[in-house]
């Protein structure tokens, strides 16, 4: 009796936490309610007189890396909010400068460590330039990003240009066409990152990035793909050999990215990931890290994991930008009523915030609420330096 009326009650809920399928995607491509007061903090913490708070200083150190890309989902976030909403463009690009500017500094005083995890420096790298893709995409990223919002300051045209030209000659002095984020350690999720920064280029600048591009994919797709799931392993050696297989903190990020390098692979990938991670209940949706073929044990990038159902938190968030870059609205909605089922939402004056999360969440969660503007723009700059229809 209990149980079902548990259910029941649960059945319920979802009516209050569940959005609609306009809730989400309001049919005039306006920024939904939802995001509007997540838009409303980023923006004002990040135009305050200092941007790093305690919150930021928590985070690191938990993960260092969730910093910076807790500043790349918010500057992506801010480019898609911006192609939204011309009328106050200007007032996101400025908080986008800040974000890169402070970045930028920061790994300038402090060196690209400061971004990573300390085993970064636990052994020697590989290629002789010792940096690290992780950071080199994210930041090529950033800027390119920013640059498809308003070209207008040459600092940023040299450092896409440095980082594209570091890019493509790490990633394209071996055999496999990959780049280490750490000592002899390729991540997929950093790669394909890397190469959609590329892609951004590619449409601003006019600069082809084609043969490296086609060269990774051709690598991924016969060594890089898991044989019992479909899915691309998370990461590998400079000489190919699979360290980890699929995880879902790294799968809907790296089809968000494949959508720019190739939509069909992308789109097989999400599928998959759906299929293999997604799930369910009573209309409360949740993902989980690792296929039920190959299970491991919590690490970093993974955090907490529901035990029986296997829900975990970084699997579950990047779900959320996975549905929302392939238009998957039901999946959308069923992970956005868990999160405000569970993740303790505050509301404060305009704004909204998660207790439950931290930056890197909240800034990913915005993204998957807004993204889909600026990858269009993209394939639409590229077409048209292609001579082919706009």
């Amino acid at each position: 009796m209990f149980v079902l009326a548990l259910a029941l009650w649960l059945s319920a809920l979802r009516l209050f936490y569940r959005p609609s399928a306009t809730e989400l995607r309001p049919p005039d491509q306006s920024v939904s309610a939802l995001a509007r007061p997540l838009i409303e903090r980023q923006v004002a913490a990040w135009s305050a007189s200092e941007a790093s708070t305690p919150e930021i200083h928590r985070m690191r150190a938990s993960n260092p890396e969730w910093d910076l890309m807790a500043r790349t989902y918010l500057v992506l976030a801010l480019a898609n909010v911006a192609l939204r909403e011309p009328s106050r463009a200007g007032e996101y690009v400025l908080v986008i400068d800040r974000v890169i500017d402070d970045t930028i500094a920061l790994e300038r005083a402090r060196g690209q460590g400061y971004f990573l995890l300390p085993y970064a420096r636990a052994r020697a790298w590989v290629h002789p330039s010792q940096r690290s893709l992780f950071v080199d995409g994210e930041v090529a990223l950033m800027v390119a990003a920013r640059r498809m919002l308003r070209d207008d300051r040459e600092d940023f045209r040299r450092v896409l240009g440095e980082r594209a030209a570091q890019i493509e000659a790490q990633m394209g002095a071996g055999p496999i066409a990959s780049a280490e984020s750490y000592p002899d350690e390729c991540w997929t999720f950093c790669n394909t990152v890397a190469l959609a920064a590329l892609r951004v280029r590619e449409g601003l600048d006019g600069v082809t990035h084609e043969a490296l591009v086609q060269r990774w994919l051709g690598y991924a797709r016969a060594r890089l793909v898991d044989r019992s799931t479909g899915l691309l392993v998370s990461s590998y050696t400079l000489d190919g050999a699979v360290r980890e297989g699929p995880e879902g903190s790294s799968i809907y990020m790296v089809a968000h990215d494949l959508a720019l390098l190739d939509r069909r692979f992308a789109e097989d990938q999400y599928r998959r990931a759906r299929a293999l991670l997604n799930g369910e209940i009573l209309g409360f949706g949740y993902a989980r890290e690792w296929p039920a073929q190959s299970p491991r044990g919590a690490d970093i990038d993974s955090g907490p994991t529901v035990p029986w159902v296997g829900a975990n938190a970084g699997a579950s968030g990047l779900a959320l930008l996975g549905a929302g870059s392939f238009d998957d609205v039901g999946t959308l909605a069923g992970l956005v009523a868990s999160l405000e089922l569970a993740a303790f939402p505050v509301r404060e004056g305009r704004t909204k915030r998660y207790l439950a999360s931290n930056a890197v969440g909240d800034a990913v969660l915005l993204y998957s609420l807004v993204q889909g503007p600026l990858w269009s723009a993209v394939e639409r700059r590229r077409a048209a330096r292609a001579g082919g229809p706009r």
